[in-house]
């Protein structure tokens, strides 16, 4: 298989390498692979705290309007993918030009044409990949809202409390779904800028993914941000950032 595609040996292992960081990075965001709490799961615990204060309010718009500002996030990422996807494929007709342009970049290895479409296919999928999770996500938090708005009100609550904890529960579990799909959706994004290093070489390839591991790494388990997500950190030190 291998012979039949327009690709170096250099090339499948800094794929293979990009694809396995990609994974590694999404198992580790999730916490399956450390034990330590990442970015991601301590917001999920203040979505659940978030759905429990939902719960206490007998006003709610603040909560609709936070379900939109999320929405409208999601919806802006969603046309963006779509964006750079019609961007992908006018690349694919301006092959030519492109593969002159990248012949005068210094180390950059000169492809085939047939490898440099390969490439270029192989980020349209990164992309679709990211508009098909930011589409599911803006889904998710349309339903989000809908199990919202069914949670009874603290007042009526009363006379069945265990109808109340089962609805924040499952607003909250909604949430938390919408929010797993919208960060693997940026994810790809992200993984998509450093998949722009394979048009240079293999090793620019392995490059990118190393440093934009290494980023993503630190804003999950060591930034500033998720000390303040855990209530570890200070104002100062948020200011400083």
């Amino acid at each position: 298989m291998a012979e039949s595609l327009p690709l170096t040996l250099g090339d499948l292992v800094a794929l293979a390498f990009f694809l396995a960081v990609w994974v590694v990075h999404g198992l580790a965001a999730g916490g399956h692979i450390t034990r330590r709490v990442s970015l991601t799961t301590a917001m999920n615990a203040q979505r659940l705290a978030w759905m429990r204060t939902m719960g206490r309010r007998e006003l709610r718009m603040i909560d609709t309007s936070i379900m939109v500002g999320l929405q409208q996030g999601t919806a802006f990422f969603a046309s963006s993918a779509l964006i750079a996807i019609g961007g992908c494929f006018a690349l694919l007709n301006a092959s030519d030009h492109v593969l002159m342009i990248v012949a005068d970049v210094p180390l950059a290895a000169q492809p085939s044409r047939q490898a440099f479409e390969f490439k270029v296919l192989g980020l349209i999928a990164i992309l679709a990949h990211a508009f098909f999770k930011f589409g599911w996500s803006y889904r998710l938090f349309n339903y989000c809202s809908i199990l919202v708005g069914a949670v009874p009100m603290h007042k009526d609550a009363a006379h069945d409390p265990a109808e109340l904890e089962a609805g924040i529960e499952r607003a909250a579990c909604m949430n938390m779904l919408a929010g797993a799909h919208f960060n693997a959706g940026l994810r790809a994004i992200f993984f998509s800028i450093a998949y722009l290093g394979w048009f240079i070489n293999p090793a620019a390839l392995a490059l990118t993914t190393c440093l934009l591991f290494a980023v993503l790494l630190h804003r999950q388990f060591f930034s500033e941000a998720r000390r303040v997500a855990l209530g570890e950190g200070s104002r100062d030190q948020a200011v400083g950032q």
